[in-house]
């Protein structure tokens, strides 16, 4: 599984059409005031933006995709927006559980940005997309996040609730998480926490990891060559991030195995049930060298892995329509759910022939 954008010639220069300039220039030239000196951030600020931003659940179709919202958790603020297919009603539609990015620090699933990213999804993937509505740091610190995110699975777990919130035709055996960004960094600890515990009935059967965000003590070629030419991640914001996340008063570096997931003190999951993978990058990404290395730790932990690179693009392209990229990615995240689900089918029918053939088999006898 190759992306047709992987095989491009890559460029010596990002070039984006003028629209994507500006707003890439207004994003980055607000980013930094937003992460001061003692750790914190402007949380009423970023609640202003947010509430700006925002667009409301709808439960009128607009473009095929209708949306709710549901509060999983009222002590704790846990919710989630629901975004459903309407017009494949009589399908069976596999489930996407998405985490947004933002550093950790902002942004929501109600934000337009990721509002239309969901819609998308459903639209395009033919799938019931559970955008969470996580815990922020740095307020917030890990592992809330990722306790989030799991309770979460365990909300869509439980048949009573599952029922009153998602529709019928949602097949949670068939569930796919999904991330960009820092998103994507927690898409796949979700992934391998849920790799290592028993639900009734929801069974994550692939991870889409866009970009995710990693780190590491040592700094890869990528992040030193392109740091301060790119748009969106420097090494500066990425260790701020890191900082912010982490839990206070406890020692730790880059090589955390939280951050560095490949790192030397990764985590083994040649044993675990982890799904298959498809890893997205991005030419124009200081981050790039880490997710080629994740795909790399991926195959050699055994597991199938698929490295979809877009040389001419950045960090977080996919979410500025404008850029082919962004279509492209919707395209090459199809052809991977398509390709889980035929293997979990095949798997399925070869499953079912066998325990056909043992019914058989000891009717026979006896």
């Amino acid at each position: 599984m190759e992306s047709s954008a992987a095989q491009t010639t890559p460029k010596s220069q990002l070039s984006l059409p003028w629209r994507t300039r500006i707003l890439l220039s207004v994003i980055d030239f607000a980013i930094d005031p937003l992460l001061r000196r003692d750790g914190t951030v402007p949380r009423r600020l970023l609640n202003f933006v947010d509430s700006v931003l925002s667009a409301p659940p709808l439960s009128i179709p607009v473009k095929g995709v209708k949306t709710h919202d549901v509060v999983a958790d009222p002590t704790r603020n846990l919710s989630f927006r629901v975004f459903v297919p309407t017009q494949y009603a009589e399908e069976d539609l596999p489930v996407m559980v998405y985490f947004h990015g933002g550093g950790y620090i902002a942004l929501s699933p109600d934000v337009v940005i990721f509002d239309y990213v969901g819609r998308k999804f459903a639209s395009e993937l033919r799938a019931v997309v559970v955008s969470v509505d996580y815990r922020l740091a740095p307020e917030n610190r890990h592992p809330s996040q990722l306790d989030d995110g799991f309770d979460v699975l365990k909300f869509l777990d439980d048949e009573d609730k599952r029922s009153k919130w998602l529709p019928e035709n949602a097949d949670i055996s068939r569930c796919f998480v999904a991330g960009e960004s820092a998103g994507g960094h927690l898409a796949h600890h979700l992934t391998l926490r849920a790799s290592q515990f028993k639900f009734q009935q929801l069974q994550v059967i692939g991870l889409v990891a866009i970009q995710p965000f990693l780190g590491g003590v040592e700094r890869t070629d990528s992040e030193i060559r392109m740091d301060g030419s790119v748009p969106l991640v420097t090494m500066k914001r990425t260790d701020w991030f890191w900082n912010a996340f982490m839990p206070l008063g406890e020692p730790f570096n880059r090589d955390h195995p939280i951050i560095n997931v490949t790192g030397p003190n990764a985590v083994d999951i040649s044993k675990m049930d982890f799904p298959a993978t498809m890893v997205v990058a991005a030419g124009f990404d200081t981050l790039r060298d880490r997710h080629i290395r994740y795909y790399q730790w991926l195959k050699k932990s055994g597991k199938e892995a698929y490295l979809i690179d877009y040389p001419n693009t950045f960090h977080e392209f996919f979410l500025f329509s404008e850029l082919p990229e962004s279509d492209q990615l919707i395209i090459d995240v199809k052809d991977f759910i398509n390709k889980v689900l035929n293997k979990v089918s095949t798997k399925s029918l070869q499953t079912l022939n066998i325990l056909f053939m043992i019914i058989c088999l000891c009717r026979s006898k006896y």
